[in-house]
Order: structure tokens, then C-alpha cells, then sequence
């Protein structure tokens, strides 16, 4: 065969390889997701499991999807209440992450056990950023009403908000320890949780509102938690914590599991201070686990352990979610939908359980 034409042979399988290649890339970038995947909220490139709305959001109005994103607390995965659960070995907190953005959720809390998130803030930047997924609070444990308290109470809030500044958040979630019962075994967390004196109120006001001033002058926003086995635990707690702190720079923490558990109604809470709640967990429960708790006197541990708390979505939770987020939503309500729930992940499977939350999620408010 004569030179010129095999050069012109090559130059002809050249031309095509390059069509080829082309038609690849064309192809390539121009395939919709399928069925089974769909692209995160907000502004996430990532791709979940979670399958795309199909059908109008049951909400109406629902969300800003601009201003409101999903994210959920690593407590699925890692227990941070009872330190003595966990898998063995513990599931790697890159699982954990790695987990979270699958089920199509952009956001997380620190996890302050092992395998807890790295220390060094560019370790835990990068591993983020691989990921999409942002931290959405840190969680400050204050004892206003313990005397010789604030001064450990102060270092620990500024040290936080260092940290969420460095992290790029802007919510700050406290809540009152003094006193609290909720870590002790064997104690009923309703009926042995503390009472206030009038003195403990009060200092415990004054040291909110000065660190909601401190939040605000940092560029930040003071959340307060009501909380299982701590003495803001019921609505008339709520009320005076709400009614004696400063509605500018201190806000309200909606905790749907906390607040049912207490046996005080979200959906009356989320109408009440639609104005104040600026960050939410969304807590599911297990009505015959609580009920057994309520009877038995089971302390707060061993009711996670019995599995009092699950993710919304799960068929066998007592809360309908509908409606408070239909409040939330009419409310026009900017900022974190967190879904938190304290598992066993030995009885349960934490990416399962997450899946179901965001699905459910998606098909409520269409996020």
C-alpha cells in the first residue's frame, strides 16, 4: 500500500476518533438524571438516591427554597446523648458525611464523640467541601443558674462563634444545663427535671439576652433549645423564657420531638412564636415507647435506648409534621429544616432511615 494512502486512512480514523469523542461529551452532559436520582436542594450539585417530586408539594404555600435548606444531626449514625452507643467498630465520621450528602441533605451539627469530625478546621473544610455539606450549629450547654457558672459559660459561647465564623454559619443554639437530669441514669426526666427559683430566672434571662447581644454583634443569631430534663422543658417555661428575653437577638429553637415529648404540641408552639423561631429540629416519636417511658419513669438514656425517637416519614412516629411546617411556611420562614433523631444504629440503619426523611421532605415541601 502506497504511503499516501495510509496516511490519509489515519488522518481519516483521526477525524472520526475526534467525533467520536465529541458525541460522548455531548451525550454525556446532555443525559437527565434518572429516575432514582435526583439533584440535592438548594443550591447542592451533588446527586441523592431521593427520587424527584413527582407531584405537587403538599404544601401551600411551602417554602423559599432560596432561603430555607435541609439538612440532619449526625445522631443516627454516632449517638451523642448516651456515649455508650455505638457500632463496633463505629461507623468513620467520612461515612457519616459521605452518607449524609447521599440522602440529599446539605447541612450537619458537629458530632462531639468518636468518630467525631476532625479538630483542625481545613481537615474539616475539605472533607465538607468534598462533600457539599455545611455545618448548621454548634451546641453551647450554658449554667446561668448555676452560681460561679458564667464565666465557663461566656468561653465556651465565644469559642463557638469563633468556630461557627470560621465555618460560614450564622446560628448559635444554646440551651440551660443547670441542673439538668437528662444525662443521668435511671432518672425520670419529667418528673425530676429542675424547677427555677425566681433568682434562677433571672439570671438565667440576663445571661440570654447578654449572649444574644454578644451573637448579634458578631454577625450571628442566638437560638435557644428547650430541652428534655432541663428546667425550660414545658410551654410555661417556653413562655417566660420567650416573654423575658430580648425578641431581636433572642430566638426560639422549634424542636418537634422535645416539645411532644414534654407534652406540649409543636403545631401550638409553631403558631404561637412563628415570629421567634428562627432554626428547627425536626424529631419524630414513638408514641408506645413514650407511653411506656411516661409509665415506667424511664429516664431520657434508656428511652433512646428503647427507641423513643425516629425521622419524619417513619410510618410508626406520632407527629404530623404537615401542618407545622404549613405554619412555618405560611410564616415565611428562612434557615435550617434539621432532622434529628437519637438512634441505636445497631436496631436501626441510619442511611435508611435518612432516605426516608428526605423523601418524605421532598414530598411535603417540594424542597
Amino acid at each position: 500500500m502506497k504511503k499516501s494512502a495510509i496516511f490519509w486512512k489515519i488522518k481519516a480514523i483521526g477525524r472520526l476518533s475526534v467525533l467520536l469523542v465529541v458525541f460522548l461529551f455531548l451525550g454525556i452532559t446532555s443525559l437527565t438524571l434518572p429516575a432514582t436520582a435526583a439533584r440535592t436542594g438548594n443550591d447542592s450539585g451533588l446527586v441523592s438516591v431521593v427520587p424527584p417530586l413527582s407531584k405537587p408539594a403538599l404544601l401551600d404555600p411551602t417554602f423559599d427554597r432560596t432561603k430555607v435548606t435541609l439538612g440532619i444531626t449526625p445522631t443516627g449514625w454516632s449517638n451523642s446523648d448516651d456515649l455508650t452507643i455505638d457500632l463496633t467498630p463505629p461507623i468513620p465520621y467520612q461515612q457519616i458525611l459521605s452518607e449524609i450528602a447521599l440522602s440529599g441533605f446539605v447541612g450537619t451539627q458537629m458530632s462531639p464523640k468518636y468518630p467525631k469530625y476532625p479538630d483542625q478546621k481545613e481537615v474539616l473544610k475539605s472533607e465538607l467541601a468534598l462533600r457539599n455539606v455545611r455545618i448548621s450549629e454548634p451546641w453551647v450547654g450554658t449554667k446561668f443558674t448555676e452560681p460561679g457558672q458564667e464565666d465557663a459559660t461566656l468561653k465556651e459561647f465565644n469559642e463557638q462563634v469563633k468556630f461557627m465564623k470560621d465555618m460560614g454559619g450564622i446560628k448559635i443554639v444554646v440551651a440551660e444545663l443547670g441542673g439538668a437530669v437528662h444525662q443521668k441514669p435511671g432518672v425520670d426526666p419529667l418528673t425530676e427535671r429542675p424547677h427555677f427559683t425566681d433568682q434562677q430566672w433571672s439570671d438565667l434571662l440576663k445571661g440570654l439576652n447578654k449572649l444574644g447581644k454578644l451573637a448579634k454583634e458578631n454577625g450571628m443569631q442566638l437560638v435557644y433549645h428547650p430541652h428534655i430534663g432541663t428546667g425550660v422543658e414545658e410551654l410555661a417555661d417556653i413562655d417566660r423564657l420567650m416573654s423575658g428575653t430580648d425578641p431581636k437577638t433572642v430566638k426560639l429553637l422549634l424542636d418537634t420531638g422535645h416539645l411532644y415529648y414534654a407534652g406540649v404540641d409543636p403545631l401550638a408552639v409553631s403558631k404561637e412564636y412563628a415570629d421567634r423561631i428562627e432554626h428547627v429540629h425536626l424529631k419524630n416519636i414513638r408514641q408506645s415507647v413514650l407511653d411506656e417511658s411516661k409509665k415506667t419513669g424511664r429516664s431520657f438514656l434508656d428511652s433512646i435506648r428503647a427507641g423513643i425517637f425516629t425521622v419524619p416519614g417513619d410510618s410508626k412516629g406520632a407527629i404530623d409534621f404537615q401542618p407545622i411546617l404549613q405554619e412555618l411556611a405560611k410564616a415565611k420562614y428562612q434557615g435550617w429544616l434539621m432532622v434529628e433523631a437519637e438512634q441505636d444504629p445497631n436496631t436501626t440503619n441510619p442511611l435508611k432511615d435518612a432516605l426516608i426523611a428526605r423523601s418524605y421532605l421532598r414530598e411535603v415541601t417540594g424542597l
